[in-house]
């Protein structure tokens, strides 16, 4: 009988576990991977997160910048240096880490363990395996977008955004870089890696393209990325949509199976942190005999991050619905990246610069 079991060995998982264990409750932690697993991601992390994580991260990140580029078509070249730099990781390294700083403090980890099924009996959570069964008094959902977590647990199934990604070797360089106006209501990018670049395209609102692969193959040469060489591969997105239930019966949901995902940029791994840090909290308070930890998380992270969601929301709306205007009369100033990037790093809010970025949309 462990005190909380957590299927997924994702950063919220893995953030779960660790400050769990941390806590000297008894965590399994379950993924159905072999883990370190190569998952598509862009790999992009703000510094934001060490305020979650107690250790040194300096192990598993491959790199530091301070240089971003955007283009609308691939012309109108626009070239800033933001103050506060972005970390890049590898999804592999960067996962494998962090689930062994948990597994330092104690936490279980089998992975190649795939859940079969859950069943909850008398405040107790059973969940079946390809192996043998396990028992918790808690259970955290912290699955992929798309996984089966949250449909086995009753509860809203997320809307997913597929994006397309690629890999190359024959791209070098240090800048993150956006292009607009390829995508309708959304973008391409490529971020820097240590050995490469990722590439990646999404539709961030409406209906998605049904040659989006195509569209990231055809414009990866342009870039200078030897396609013959990297291979495509669809991965799903869960962005925030709206408040939503986050628990059921002994369960609770975290990272990308909560939709947490910021719907103007599309980061994931910060908010998935930030579940994972405050679901531990909230599931260690309950153990102590303090209250019930369920529905206490769900309204810490409707109030914490959600009530940004809202802003990011709305801007998005705007972002994609008028992307020319707003490139000609916002991201040509580097001030706005500026803006931007202080957000990443979890600075300002998105309410702090809502009314002025409305304020400059009005006349259209």
């Amino acid at each position: 009988m462990f005190d909380c079991i957590i299927v997924g060995a994702g950063p919220a998982g893995s953030t779960a576990a660790y400050h769990l264990a941390k806590h000297r409750r008894s965590v399994l932690v379950v993924e159905k991977a072999s883990l370190p697993r190569n998952k598509p991601c862009s790999g992009d992390v703000s510094g934001a997160i060490a305020q979650w994580l107690d250790f040194d991260l300096t192990p598993a990140i491959s790199l530091k910048t301070n240089k971003i580029s955007y283009t609308w078509k691939m012309g109108d070249l626009v070239q800033v240096q933001i103050n506060s730099p972005m970390w890049m990781v590898q999804q592999d390294v960067f996962d494998d880490f962090l689930i062994k700083q948990a597994q330092k403090t104690g936490a279980e980890l089998r992975h190649s363990t795939q859940v079969k099924g859950i069943e909850f009996k008398n405040y107790v959570c059973e969940v079946k395996t390809n192996s043998e069964p396990v028992s918790g008094h808690y259970l955290i959902a912290a699955d992929d977008a798309g996984g089966p977590m949250t449909k086995r647990l009753g509860l809203k199934e997320p809307k997913l955004c597929l994006s397309p990604s690629l890999e190359t070797r024959s791209i070098k360089g240090d800048s993150l870089n956006f292009n607009f106006g390829t995508i309708k209501k959304g973008f391409i990018w490529s971020f820097p890696q240590a050995d490469g670049y990722s590439l990646s395209i999404a539709a961030m609102r409406g209906d998605k393209p049904k040659d989006i692969k195509k569209m990231l193959a055809e414009y990866a040469p342009k870039c200078g990325a030897d396609v013959s060489v990297s291979n495509v591969r669809k991965y799903p997105r869960s962005l925030w949509d709206g408040d939503r239930t986050l628990h059921s019966q002994n369960s609770l949901l975290a990272g990308d199976a909560a939709s947490l995902a910021d719907p103007l940029s599309g980061e994931g791994i910060r908010p998935a942190i930030f579940s994972g840090f405050k679901v531990a909290e909230a599931i260690d308070r309950a153990l102590g005999c303090a209250y019930d930890a369920k529905e206490p998380y769900t309204e810490s992270i409707a109030q914490e991050w959600n009530t940004d969601m809202v802003w990011a929301s709305r801007l998005a709306r705007a972002f994609y619905q008028f992307t020319g205007v707003v490139y000609r009369a916002g991201l040509q100033f580097p001030r706005t990246t500026q803006l931007m990037s202080k957000i990443l790093c979890g600075e300002p809010r998105y309410a702090h610069i809502a009314n002025r970025a409305f304020q400059k949309l009005m006349p259209f």
